[in-house]
């Protein structure tokens, strides 16, 4: 689940994008639910005239609690970390040194075979490619998908200005170096989508082609101002799961309080097993991530116990979120540290798969169409009846895409 400044312009920030944007009255209604829970009076608000019944004034109280709570008092974090055996006995594990961290690799396929590099989304880790991993193995590739910078066993810094585009970049770089590679095909979906972008716009000679799911590539803009403020504008103080996730600690609290369940929320929230009649994600209405996600009604058809269990495992070796939401917090940075990049297109082979239900930026054939001018060799794939988690929901259709595109190229 990505960032829409780090990929689109901000006239893809209309408030249409996001629904209607709630008057005043209509935020106070929808705080009435928070007018009934407990929380201690922390804020001393009384003394400046405010009513501790103005439902207002009860969302700054409970919003005062949350931002209090530390990372360290929530459940998760308190207890060891426990992670799932993923049981998968076709990959093999290592870890490399890469700018400045540690990271973990999973590999599939023959050693000699070219290179394939999978980078995953939020909230996710390399189990979100498992399925390809097998599949592109099998055909004689060699696949890597790692863990990327602040997820699962691999190094999460404790700088949130570690994570811009320009780190996540260089780890794959580095990767490729520690590895004794030349050169790869990128491919990445929801945030991984635009690293895999960004490789292959500031190194081709590293990144041969690539291939991106749900996050399509406009091109690098000139620097206009912080894209979350554009946001602000967009959505007129209405919920926005972005400018959510930039204050640090807030999101945290609310997600690592019981990892498992949010893992599970997000998942089915923005796949294609949610009725349409349920969804809400950009529901501006909302007051927090809770407001926009479900819970699943049991196991789904693609993610089964035993794999939710895993993937909350992996988040539960660090005990929070806050590695992958930092990525959110360099939106801003993001587009200012690209601005030297103005003009760079992606000339290499570039594929595009995207689902019929992915709800993330409503994108369409004709909105992808119109990249051509940054991505001039661009194919797309579509795929119906596909949620957000497109490579796991419909993993054959996703296996067949990438395998056509990967044997029209050239060995690399």
């Amino acid at each position: 689940m990505t960032g829409v400044a780090t990929v689109h312009r901000h006239d893809h920030l209309a408030p249409e994008t996001y629904g209607p944007v709630p008057c005043k009255r209509q935020r106070l209604r929808r705080d009435d639910r928070y007018r009934a829970e407990p929380v201690e009076h922390r804020c001393g608000f009384r003394s400046h005239g405010h009513d501790d019944h103005n439902a207002l004034h009860v969302r700054l109280m409970v919003r005062v609690v949350r931002r209090a709570e530390p990372y360290a008092t929530n459940q998760n974090a308190c207890m060891p970390a426990t992670p799932t055996p993923h049981g998968l006995d076709f990959v093999r594990e290592r870890f490399v040194d890469t700018n400045g961290i540690r990271m973990h690799l999973v590999e599939a396929g023959p050693d000699d075979g070219s290179v394939v590099v999978l980078c995953h989304g939020f909230p996710e880790s390399w189990y979100s490619w498992r399925h390809q991993l097998r599949a592109l193995g099998d055909a004689g590739y060699r696949v890597i998908a790692p863990d990327q910078r602040g997820y699962g066993q691999t190094d999460m810094p404790d700088d949130v200005d570690a994570y811009t585009q320009l780190h996540l970049v260089g780890d794959l770089v580095g990767m490729l170096d520690a590895s004794g590679i030349d050169q790869a095909v990128v491919v990445g979906h929801d945030w991984g989508a635009p690293v895999a972008w960004n490789a292959a716009a500031l190194r081709p000679d590293r990144f041969i082609a690539m291939s991106a799911l749900s996050v399509h590539w406009t091109g690098i803009h000139p620097y206009s101002g912080p894209p979350t403020a554009a946001m602000r504008r967009a959505v007129q103080g209405g919920f926005l799961y972005v400018l959510y996730f930039q204050e640090p600690g807030v999101a945290e609290a609310e997600l690592d309080a019981d990892i498992r369940r949010s893992m599970a929320r997000f998942l089915y929230s923005l796949s294609g097993d949610i009725p349409r009649a349920e969804y809400r994600f950009f529901d501006t209405l909302a007051i927090d991530l809770s407001g926009v996600l479900n819970d699943p009604p049991g196991p789904l058809p693609w993610l089964s116990d035993h794999d939710l269990d895993v993937f909350a495992g992996e988040f539960a070796r660090k005990g929070t979120f806050r590695g992958g939401i930092n990525w959110y917090r360099n939106i801003d940075a993001n587009a200012a540290l690209l601005a030297p990049f103005v003009g760079r297109r992606v000339e290499q082979p570039a594929l595009f798969i995207g689902a019929e239900f992915d709800s993330i930026f409503g994108q369409t054939r004709d909105a992808v169409e119109a990249t051509r001018t940054a991505v001039p060799r661009l194919q797309q794939v579509w795929i119906s009846g596909s949620g957000h988690w497109v490579q796991q929901e419909r993993p054959d259709e996703v296996n067949a895409a990438l395998l056509a595109f990967l044997g029209s190229l050239p060995r690399w």
